[in-house]
This record gives structure tokens, sequence and C-alpha cells, in this order.
């Protein structure tokens, strides 16, 4: 381990010294996030118990110049979380407690390490709740939506992170304990609150976040409709949002994608149908139920196969739990994959799918598809069996796909970040003039570059040498030269 003494002590003075892991094995364990891939070991992790302890550990890392990254559950898929070799972990999956519930204002004041379903739970007896549901909201923590901006199922009606956080307690790189945002959701000035939220713990670390809670729906209602085609299922769409209908939430899986999760949990999808959709409408009842007719017939009207209408709360947890189940269950069918994030308009979403079914039989790779088709976000699923060497294939397939999005007037990211997996792909999408901006922009909460570096903007170093995996370089592999 190459830490100072010196560091080393000022850190167990920050956070204890039985809140520090150094061992090697236990140091594997924070290796990587949910992009598996990209694998790195940190120097030492810490596990501090409160915000002042994260700023007293950020402060040691100021002093020395030690990089830092923060990490919430692990569940992110970019790669946001990957350590650095020579730097420190920080863990806030200690901060952990719901500290209020403000009925009377329908707000939470919540701590980093808290789940989006906990939340929930602890708001549920006021007749409220947290709408922003990434699928892995049973273990993904609000500190971890706040620093990629997470969406989920149900972002096209009520959007993203964003739109329900109004306040952030930060730790600046410095170590300084600030808060950006306020009590409402537009404050005088600059917006810090907005800048800091998807920023992909780039401009520090979340210590607190205060954020809006609803009202419980009056009725929901849900629906599982099968297609024979992607792009008759994409119309469906379309003519949903043309009628003035905005759905809770509109969700879309292919064969693939299907077959994996109907092994997985058994939800009573249809196994080999081309699509099936997901459709959600809730509000009031009147409302709601004449919308949700208005859904079936255009669903009738495109060559729907088969249109299931959950009947009680568990057919709907069941529909549910087939769709947010679909991201693990591909294990089931290929021993490795990445998924990837990007959006299109959804009057591409036909012709996307296309180009990623012609590129994944070019690339001999299959390609499974679930996403957020209301809003045209996008969740390829690249599968590959590393043990066959086809790891490189489908990392440049990956990248590909997302590249795509953005040559059809989309983007590389919908709500999973850029983090260490798309960096090098960024100047497809913005200019030299918009990067600079943002390197401009982050060079001010981060003069030293020390808070998660590596992630979100291209470098030389990051963009000339792929991470993850040591790959020997060819003469190395001949003998003419060897790794030191």
């Amino acid at each position: 381990m190459s830490l100072d003494p010196r560091a080393r002590a000022a850190f167990a003075a920050a956070v204890g010294a039985e809140n520090i892991v150094d061992d090697p094995v236990r140091r594997r364990a924070y290796e990587c996030d949910g992009l598996t891939g990209y694998r790195v070991v940190p120097d030492m992790v810490l596990l501090p118990r409160t915000a002042e302890e994260v700023a007293a550990s950020v402060r040691v890392c100021h002093e020395h110049g030690i990089p830092f990254v923060a990490r919430g559950a692990g569940t992110g898929l970019s790669g946001g979380a990957l350590p650095v070799a020579d730097g420190v972990v920080i863990s806030l999956a200690r901060l952990k407690r719901v500290l209020e519930v403000d009925p009377e204002n329908r707000r939470a004041v919540v701590e980093p390490g808290v789940t989006n379903l906990e939340i929930t739970a602890a708001a549920a007896s006021h007749g409220l709740y947290y709408a922003p549901d990434p699928s892995s909201q049973q273990v993904c923590t609000i500190g971890g939506n706040v620093a990629e901006n997470s969406g989920g199922a149900h972002c096209l009606k009520y959007g993203f992170t964003t739109n329900h956080v109004l306040s952030v307690e930060v730790v600046l790189p410095d170590g300084t304990l600030v808060t950006l945002g306020g009590d409402s959701p537009e404050q005088q000035g600059p917006d810090l609150r907005g800048v800091f939220l998807g920023s992909e713990g780039t401009l520090g670390i979340t210590t607190k976040i205060v954020v809006r809670l609803l009202r419980t729906p009056e009725t929901v209602r849900t629906l599982l409709a099968d297609f024979p085609s992607v792009g008759e299922a994409g119309d469906v769409v379309s003519d949903i949002v043309a009628a003035g209908i905005v759905p809770a939430a509109v969700e879309m899986m292919d064969t693939l994608a299907i077959e994996a999760a109907e092994e997985a949990v058994h939800a009573g999808y249809t196994v080999g149908t081309p699509a099936a959709l997901v459709v959600e409408l809730d509000g009031p009842v009147e409302e709601c139920d004449d919308q949700f007719e208005q859904v079936k017939a255009i669903c009738e009207e495109h060559g729907c196969t088969r249109l299931h209408v959950a009947g009680s709360p568990e057919e709907r947890a069941a529909i549910w739990r087939g769709r947010k189940a679909a991201f693990a269950a591909v294990g089931r069918i290929s021993p490795d994959y990445f998924v990837q994030d990007g959006v299109v308009p959804r009057t591409r979403l036909a012709e996307v799918l296309g180009r990623i079914a012609d590129m994944g039989s070019e690339a001999g790779i299959r390609v499974a598809n679930v996403f957020h088709a209301g809003d045209g976000n996008l969740h390829p699923l690249v599968l590959y069996s590393a043990a066959a060497g086809e790891t490189e294939r489908a990392e440049e397939l990956s990248g590909q796909i997302a590249e795509l999005c953005v040559e059809l007037g989309g983007s590389l990211s919908g709500e999973h970040g850029i983090g260490t997996d798309k960096a090098c792909s960024m100047p497809k999408m913005f200019g030299e003039d918009d990067l600079a901006v943002m390197h401009r922009v982050r060079a001010a909460f981060d003069a030293d570059g020390i808070c998660n570096p590596g992630k979100v903007l291209p470098t030389p170093r990051l963009c000339g040498e792929r991470p993850g995996k040591y790959r020997p370089h060819p003469l190395e592999e001949s003998g003419v030269i060897e790794r030191l």
C-alpha cells in the first residue's frame, strides 16, 4: 500500500481506526460497481458514520493530495464508483437515517445511504411517496441517485431525481460542508443545486438530501401487451403520447429480455413474443379509467396479440417484477453482459433497434433490449462470454451503440451516467468549447482534481489506455519486452 503513514494516521483520527478497511481481501469488495468489467482495488476504504466524519476524511485527502471516490450501494452501471489505485474509497453506507418526514410541506430529509423504497416506506402512513424508482430501487441509495440524476420506469410522467430534490448538503473537495438549494425548487442566484445533481461524484460528496414527496395516486391501472414486432409496439407509444395521454410509465422488452425475465421470476410474460409493452396510468379514478380504455384501443389497433390487464395489486406487482428483474435475469442466458444506456427520439425507436440488431449480428454478439419506451431511454444488454474471448468485441459494440444514439439525435446516457464507461465518447456529443466549459466548472469545485478523477470527461490517460483488466502489449506477449 502506498499511502503515507501520516495520512493513514490522519484518516484513523477522522473516522476511527475501526472504521478503516485496509485488509487486501476486504478491499476487493470495493473494486468495482455494477459495471464489473472494470476493476481497481483501492488503497483504503473509509466507513464514516456522520457528515462531519466525511468532511474530516475529505480534508485529509485535500491536505495530502490523495484522490478519493465516494461510494453508495455500488449499483451504478457506468463505472462511476470505480476506485483509484493510489486513492481511497469513502463509503456512505452507514449514513442511512431518515432524519425527518414533513407531511405538511411534503418533504423528507434523509442521509445518502437511504434507499428509494425506504423513503416511500417512511412517508406511506401520511399518504405520500417518493416518485423516482430506478429498477434497483430496493437497494440503490438516494446519494447515488443524486450523483447520477437517476430516473426509472416512472420518469416519463414524474421526471428524474433533479425534479424531486430541493437541496443537498455537500462536502466539497477541500472538506468544506455547504448546502446547495433551499426550501423551494427555485432559488435566487446560480443554480448550484442543479450543477451538482448528476455530476457523478466529481464535484463533492452528498451527506444530506431534502426530497419532495407526492401524494399517493388515487388509482393505478397497469397492462401488459404483446406485439408481433418492435415497430408496432413503438407505434403504440407514439400514438399514446399523440392522444394527449401521459402515462406514469411505458416500458418495452424484446424476446431475449422476456426469455431471461420469465426464466428468473415467472411473471406471466409470453416467451417468444417479439415485443411486450408495460403501460401504467395513475391519477384520479375517472380520468385514469377513461384514458386506460383509450390505451387498450390503441394497442388493439396496432395488432396486439395478447393484452393482459392487472386485476389486482398482486398481478400488477408480478408485471413489474418481470420488468425490473430483466437486468439481473440476463445472467441466466449469458455468462457476462454489459448494460448500456442511451436515448433516442421516440419516433426512431424501431430504427435504432434494427440498427442495434444488425450491429450485433456483425459482431457475433447477442443484444437483449429493455427500455423506457415513453422517453426513448434504451438499455441494450450486450451479452458475451469472457471465457470465449468476446470481451473486447462486446466492449466495442457497447460503445458503438451509445454513439449510435447520438448519431440518431439522442444522447449518450439517460440516467446511468457517463462514468468510466463512456467518457471517451463525450466528444461525439459535445464540442471542444462545451467540454472546456465542463472542465472549468469541475476545476472551480475541485482545483486539484482529486474528487472521483478519471470520470465523465475524456482524458489522455483514460482514452489512451483501456480501463479494466490489464491487456499485455503484443511485444510483451512475443517476449521482446517485459512488464516492470
